[in-house]
């Protein structure tokens, strides 16, 4: 027999049990502890599912002919970048957010190949309540990933709603 579906107001069952939205304060600055090294899998594999025709992408002998052959491997897309930094940031900032909402400013500073080191820091620059979600409030944070020698490759702000903590009553239940 199998248990009924958490209620529509308990976000418990899809987020983490730590960092709600009571627990970050702005100008806190975060150095996020992991690196993620990028492969031609992650970019061919996003590449192709969305479809990119930029053959820069995924064609290797048309990469090496670009800009007098400076580009020895496949540039990474984009959106490759953007999304692993944004994953790097989310044990810290968003292991409970319950909504995307907005993502702004997004700027890629220099390319990204195979076998690039990722990491991440963020600013955390505004805290405000979330009219849609009693439950949550808005977080907004600046995100920037660097590869390497500290190059920086792409910086954005992105916007999240954040579960608040449950509040407990004197019975334990929430």
């Amino acid at each position: 027999m199998s248990a009924a579906p958490p209620k529509a107001w308990d976000l418990s069952f899809v987020t983490g049990s730590e960092n709600f939205f009571e627990d970050f304060t702005v100008g806190t600055v975060f150095d996020h502890a992991r690196g993620r090294t990028i492969d031609n899998v992650d970019n061919l594999w996003i590449t192709h599912t969305t479809l990119n025709t930029a053959e820069a992408h995924f064609n290797l002998p048309y990469a090496h002919g670009l800009m007098d052959g400076r580009f020895e491997e496949r540039l990474v897309m984009g959106a490759v970048t953007i999304a692993v930094v944004i994953g790097l940031t989310s044990e810290d900032l968003s292991e409970n957010a319950v909504a995307d909402v907005g993502l702004t400013g997004v700027r890629l500073h220099n390319p990204v190949f195979e076998g690039d080191t990722l990491r991440a820091r963020s600013e955390i620059l505004e805290l405000s309540p979330d009219g849609n979600r009693e439950n949550a409030g808005l977080l907004t944070y600046r995100f920037h990933g660097r590869k390497g020698d500290d190059v920086p490759v792409v910086e954005g702000i992105r916007t999240v709603s954040i579960k608040r903590r449950p509040v407990r009553t004197t019975e334990g239940k929430h």
